[in-house]
């Protein structure tokens, strides 16, 4: 490489380096991330995009289920106690598809983790979301990195007043969009909103959105990575997730080592030289403070910010990139015996170059396959089969449903003709948003007779009873036996509840109590 190369290094310590931590609470350092660019950082624009996009427009979107059911797609609907999800209802008694949704939540957590490392924490966790958001105002108003240090460090000035007022004005802003969202999930979002508006809403509405804008603008905006430093578990809980074959974000010091700033002299002087000239390019673009040269630590989002800043830097010494990249501990270490002559000797990169100056044909890379392994398939198999389990239940569930309730006291009546009579409370519910007249059955208990309170209707072994669309309705029903055909002290039949047009039909197994 001929000619002087021009490239940017900073002055730049990690102010959240685990080798500068100190053992008992100091004040927060604070960290003003510099802006990377390379893929890592485009495939992080396009996730909060599609991440917001998906939070603050869900509400919005309609879905026509006729004229008995609300039209929003998605709607937790507390005050009926329904949860709607486009095509999909779910009744509290059927809260059991949402534990599984949790269930497959935390597998998949499972599963990402051992095979590329906190992708969730870099990516698509919450808190990284807004904190991208954040910074992307915070450098808006105040400018790249060097410009906010100095107006932070500079004195009270009328023009630092009014970046700082627009900076948190406009957090401000989306902390309330953000809380303003989320209410809209438990109501009408276009009615809540004129509500909102008009001081119409009821005052939890009010409440849960300043609740939630104090959460967001704190976390987002102030806190930022002290909130996954301090406050959030995953980081001590993903050490059980990971394995020698988990991808995580690496430096690479089996080829950067020994790093200087004058590589080129000390080339000149025999010495040997790592690629890593030192520049802290990848200090300044992390938003947690580290510094990745110091080895995995528990700080690290995986976010890969680091990876676009020194590939960056590579490029412009025409070197080639990955000093900083996505590897396991296996090939790690492999390379790292190939560096260090398995260990007789400190690490000399040239073992690891070949006669170009490029990576050794020798060296261990990563391989898509070697995703493909034993705890991979476990945790996607249990994964699935919960899946498959909820989809059952989804599908075969009932859209029709009884339920009976026996009378305790008393728990029979001796009527005046010599017949026994036992009372029951029958609830009939209909899951579908459509009105629709079922016919109630008995099954069993000879010479058994029915009658409905609040019915006209003669004692028979069969009633008919109109439902409401996606309501439960509850009827008070007597059934009488002649005290001849008394069969023992406890018998049982079923009530059969059946809708003849869609041929859905439902059963409950009741007991008749009659004196010894």
């Amino acid at each position: 490489m001929s000619g002087a190369v021009e490239f940017e290094r900073h002055d730049a310590e990690a102010v959240n380096s685990a080798r500068l931590r100190k053992p008992l609470y100091a004040a927060r350092m604070k960290i003003f991330p510099k802006r990377a660019s390379g893929s890592f950082r485009r495939f992080k624009w396009l996730v909060m995009a599609v991440t917001l996009g998906i939070y603050y427009l869900t509400p919005w979107l309609r879905w026509d289920r006729g004229p008995h059911a609300p039209d929003q797609a998605v709607l937790v609907d507390l005050a009926n106690r329904r949860f709607y999800f486009f095509f999909i209802e779910i009744w509290p008694q059927e809260f059991f598809l949402v534990a599984g949704l949790l269930v497959m939540a935390g597998l998949g957590l499972f599963l990402v983790t051992s095979t590329i490392g906190r992708a969730w924490c870099g990516y698509t966790c919450p808190q990284t979301v807004w904190v991208d958001l954040f910074l992307v105002v915070e450098r808006a108003v105040e400018g790249e990195r060097s410009a906010r240090i100095k107006l932070d460090e500079g004195p009270w000035t009328g023009r630092k007043l009014v970046l700082r007022a627009v900076k948190h004005g406009a957090w401000l802003c989306i902390a309330v969009a953000t809380g303003g969202a989320w209410i809209f999930y438990f109501a009408d979002a276009p009615t809540l909103l004129v509500d909102l508006f008009t001081g119409q809403a009821a005052p939890v509405a009010y409440i849960t959105v300043a609740i939630l804008t104090a959460t967001t603008y704190t976390f987002g905006g102030l806190m930022r990575e002290q909130v996954c430093t301090y406050m959030c578990p995953w980081p001590r809980i993903q050490a059980a997730m990971l394995d020698e074959h988990s991808l995580t974000v690496t430096y690479n010091d089996w080829r950067g080592e020994p790093r200087s700033r004058h590589a080129k002299k000390a080339a000149a002087r025999g010495l040997s030289v790592g690629d890593c000239v030192d520049c802290n390019a990848c200090v300044v673009v992390c938003p947690m403070g580290i510094d990745i040269r110091d080895g995995q630590q528990l700080e690290c989002i995986t976010c890969a910010l680091c990876i676009d800043a020194c590939n960056g830097v590579m490029d412009k010494l025409d070197r080639p990139r990955g000093l900083i990249s996505y590897a396991t501990l296996a090939d790690y270490n492999a390379n790292m015996r190939l560096a260090t002559g398995n260990g007789t000797h400190v690490i000399r990169p040239e073992l690891v170059r070949d006669a170009t100056g490029g990576p050794s044909g020798s060296l261990a890379n990563f391989e898509v396959r070697k995703l493909f392994r034993p705890r991979t398939f476990i945790y996607f198999a249990a994964w699935a089969l919960v899946g498959l389990m909820l989809l059952y239940g989804l599908m075969a569930r009932d859209r029709l449903e009884v339920s009976v309730l026996h009378d305790r006291n008393p728990q029979y009546v001796l009527l005046s003709d010599g017949s026994i009579r036992n009372g029951y409370t029958v609830k009939l519910l209909n899951k579908i948003a459509e009105p629709r007249t079922v016919a109630v059955l008995m099954e069993g208990l000879d010479g058994g007779a029915m009658s409905v309170v609040g019915h006209d209707e003669p004692e028979a072994r069969a009633f008919s009873v109109s439902l409401e669309p996606d309501r439960l309705r509850t009827l008070k029903v007597y059934v009488r036996q002649p005290r001849e055909l008394v069969a023992g002290r406890v018998q049982r039949f079923r009530f059969i509840v059946e809708d003849r047009s869609s041929l859905e039909t439902d059963s409950y197994t009741a007991s008749f109590d009659a004196p010894e």
